[in-house]
């Protein structure tokens, strides 16, 4: 995990994705343990309030669940939530702007295609 402290985007966020990017990359497996908000904190720093906040997140979400008096827990079905809600974000942030836009500059689907097609040779 890597958290970039002069970054806009709060360090609680950066946190919660990073261990999103670990969930999907395989390095935490549906039903492993993920570090402690103690560790997290002592590793990167941090004020174990953040930590906390980040990993409470996920926990909000269904990713990650708790095991009292053992720790947190990747949730079964954690990879496929984070794959649709990241689908769901890209779709929000990208698409619908990349439309819009398409429309202001009178750009087909077609030529939408072939940018992304063009795009992906690069």
């Amino acid at each position: 995990m890597i958290l970039n402290f002069d970054s806009e985007k709060p360090i609680y966020i950066q946190l919660s994705e990073a261990m999103e990017d670990d969930i999907l990359k395989g390095i935490f497996e549906e039903e492993s343990q993920v570090p402690s908000t103690t560790e997290i904190s002592i590793s990167f720093k941090i004020n174990p309030a953040t930590a906390g906040k980040g990993i409470n997140m996920l926990v909000d979400e269904g990713i990650l669940y708790k095991k009292r008096g053992v720790g947190m827990f990747v949730s079964t079905g954690a990879k496929s939530k984070i794959h649709q809600k990241r689908k769901n974000a890209f779709y929000n942030n990208f698409i619908l702007s990349l439309m819009d836009e398409a429309s202001k500059l009178d750009i087909s689907m077609e030529e939408i295609v072939n940018m992304i097609e063009r795009g992906k040779r690069k």
